[in-house]
């Protein structure tokens, strides 16, 4: 077999990204069997099975490893030579759009975009993935279509976009034996707090601010994510910083209250990043576009 079919690409590149035939397919708009044909054509082509079922879906073999950085640059630069992918129809797509976000984005963006592409395409599937040291590697190879999210370790070398700005809270039980409406500088030393310390964000400026101003903040819990928070603070007497939004989101789902906190703490903006490469993707645009209407400006109207 001399000649190499461009379909192929695609599904090559989508199994690859996706670790699954029928999932490859659906992104595709195809028939699973015509995927499954197209990859025994390439498995021939490369005299390599390519893919192998394992535990964690459709692996790629060694082989497969080292052609798709070279089948997926041929892939975008021919369609970038087309002048566009072709017009993407979100109520008609089946698409399935990878993001990465951070756990805080998890639980106060996901709700609002899932509901929203209910009504307007139907068909799309999200697939969560959480932001790590390895984001910029699946953001650069197209594992992952957009990282939502605080994150200063992709603000070199990505497209980026601020969505809205955010700034911190303290969360008390809403029972706390000492604590009432006002958090003071004084109950705020003399309670025991919550770390959460979450790879890939860039939250840790608080606990920076905290240090260089020598305040006594007394940890008794770390935590790796802000999932589990309200639930424990609304169960003990310990305190924990947080983005607002994140608690104005929690306060609603446990008996906690949200105080101000009693020093100044800095702001930071909620950005969306993109690789180069997906820049003219019609539906990495529409994707891009959907997430600004629902997100950009002041968020606190829309949660």
């Amino acid at each position: 077999m001399a000649k190499l079919d461009l379909d192929w690409l695609s599904v090559f590149v989508e199994i690859y990204k996706t670790q699954s035939v029928s999932r490859a397919a659906q992104a595709l708009g195809m028939e699973q069997a015509s995927a499954s044909i197209a990859l025994n054509k390439l498995r021939r082509h490369f005299d390599d099975p390519l893919f192998c079922r394992t535990s964690a879906g459709m692996s790629p073999t060694p082989r497969a490893q080292t052609i798709y950085p070279d089948l997926l640059e041929a892939l975008l630069r021919l369609e970038k030579s087309r002048g566009t992918t072709g017009a993407f129809l979100p109520q008609e797509s089946k698409r399935e759009f990878r993001l990465c976000m951070t756990d805080i984005s998890e639980i106060v963006l996901l709700p609002r975009l899932i509901n929203h592409l209910q009504t307007i395409a139907p068909g799309l599937v999200i697939a969560g993935e959480k932001i790590s040291p390895d984001s910029r590697r699946q953001l650069e190879s197209g594992d992952v279509d957009l990282a939502v999210g605080f994150t200063p370790d992709l603000e070199a070398g990505f497209y980026q976009q601020a969505l809205f700005a955010q700034d911190f809270v303290c969360l008390a039980a809403g029972n706390h034996p000492r604590i009432g409406s006002k958090l003071t500088l004084k109950a705020f030393t003399n309670e025991g707090h919550i770390q959460v310390i979450s790879s890939g964000t860039g939250h840790s400026i608080v606990d920076k601010v905290i240090t260089k101003n020598k305040i006594d903040r007394r940890i008794v819990l770390r935590v790796p994510s802000y999932l589990g928070v309200a639930r424990i603070v609304a169960q003990t007497e310990f305190l924990v910083i947080v983005p607002r939004q994140l608690g104005s989101a929690l306060a609603r789902q446990e008996n906690v209250k949200v105080l101000e906190p009693p020093m100044l703490l800095p702001s930071y903006k909620v950005k969306q990043h993109w690789h180069e490469r997906y820049n003219q993707d019609a539906g990495n645009v529409w994707l891009r576009k959907t997430m600004a209407s629902l997100f950009s400006g002041d968020f606190s109207t829309v949660i």
